[in-house]
């Protein structure tokens, strides 16, 4: 769920910045908690911001040892598990896209402003900086359910984990919508239509959409594709098309099925072959996320692939859980560092 919303004062405007604290690097048995933040384990930190592009800095550890990891917003995970040794403190920066709403843009608003939470086995905040970062560049997400910021655990998108992979200086700007289709993302309002006015020049637009063209035709949904790449290139922006993820549908021979598992639809449309004919035909970067998680689901086999996905929790082999959206992510990460999609600097 989004971050519950906490009583805190009105400290950020859209040109003001939240100072870090000047704490030493032991500041006694216990370290003090920064102006608009509760709490202990976990720290939770709420700022009165308008929505747009946030450059945070934290200064994470203390007296004794900490695992801190940072989530923002909807339950993205902005800063991975941290270890500080007792004594001493790391400083790190990272970027929050704030938006209204906060997780799927067609579903419930959130709280408004910028939530943070510093969680994990020992969570330990010194001092926090927030400032407006306007000028910062986006990676768009542009997806379904798989992808989306999910509202309640377990469910997990890998849109949800991309962030703590990457540096300041890139903003991920999640707006995938659960249940959407490339032809219901072109038409609803809060969907691609919202979105393209947001792409600016060398802006980067990552498309998967597949789960939900069941029925959709193969002249359709290469149309639907093709009409999103031409109308990101012409803001400035960069497409690059990815396949959808697996779903974890096993043969009795320990493969993935061929239809249901690798999304060949009801009308007999394989959708990552035709994204990647797409790519090839209109030179659009490719990230084959079939391909990546289809091996990592048949390496670990019927067993142990359940636990990248809700099998147990909910019967559910499409979604993915915690465990599986960031190792999704994280074939993600690698495609676009090892693509030079984004610049080697921005990646954690």
């Amino acid at each position: 769920m989004p971050l519950a919303r906490r009583a805190a004062p009105a400290l950020l405007t859209a040109v003001a910045a939240v100072a870090v604290l000047a704490a030493p690097a032991v500041a006694g048995p216990v370290a003090p908690v920064p102006a608009g933040c509760t709490g202990s384990a976990p720290v939770i930190c709420h700022f009165d911001v308008a929505p747009g592009t946030y450059r945070v800095t934290a200064r994470i550890g203390g007296v004794t040892e900490g695992r801190t990891t940072v989530i923002a917003e909807t339950r993205r995970t902005v800063l991975g598990e941290t270890p500080t040794a007792a004594g001493h403190q790391v400083v790190r920066t990272f970027t929050v896209n704030v938006r209204e709403p906060e997780g799927e843009p067609t579903g419930a608003s959130g709280s408004p402003g910028l939530d943070l939470a510093f969680d994990g086995p020992a969570p330990l905040l010194a001092g926090l900086r927030v400032a407006p970062a306007p000028r910062t560049p986006q990676l768009f997400l542009i997806g379904d359910s798989t992808v989306c910021d999910q509202l309640g655990s377990p469910y997990t998108g890998w849109g949800q984990e991309l962030p703590q992979y990457l540096r300041a200086g890139i903003s991920v700007a999640n707006y995938a919508d659960s249940g959407e289709s490339s032809q219901t993302y072109l038409d609803q309002p809060q969907l691609f239509p919202t979105v393209r006015p947001l792409i600016r020049r060398g802006d980067t637009v990552l498309i998967q959409l597949a789960h939900n063209d069941k029925q959709t035709t193969e002249a359709d949904y290469r149309a639907n594709l093709t009409t999103m790449i031409g109308a990101i290139r012409a803001e400035g922006g960069r497409p690059v098309l990815v396949t959808p993820i697996v779903r974890r549908w096993f043969n009795a021979d320990g493969t993935l099925d061929n239809g249901t598992a690798l999304l060949v639809n009801g009308l007999g449309v394989d959708l990552p072959a035709q994204i990647r004919l797409l790519a090839a035909e209109h030179d659009v970067p490719l990230v084959d996320l079939t391909a990546l998680t289809r091996q990592r689901v048949e390496e670990l086999g019927p067993d142990a692939s359940k636990a990248l996905y809700l099998t147990d929790e909910k019967r559910d082999n499409t979604h993915t859980s915690e465990r599986g959206a960031t190792e999704y992510a994280a074939m993600v990460r690698d495609a676009l560092r090892d693509q030079h999609l984004l610049p080697g600097r921005l990646f954690r």
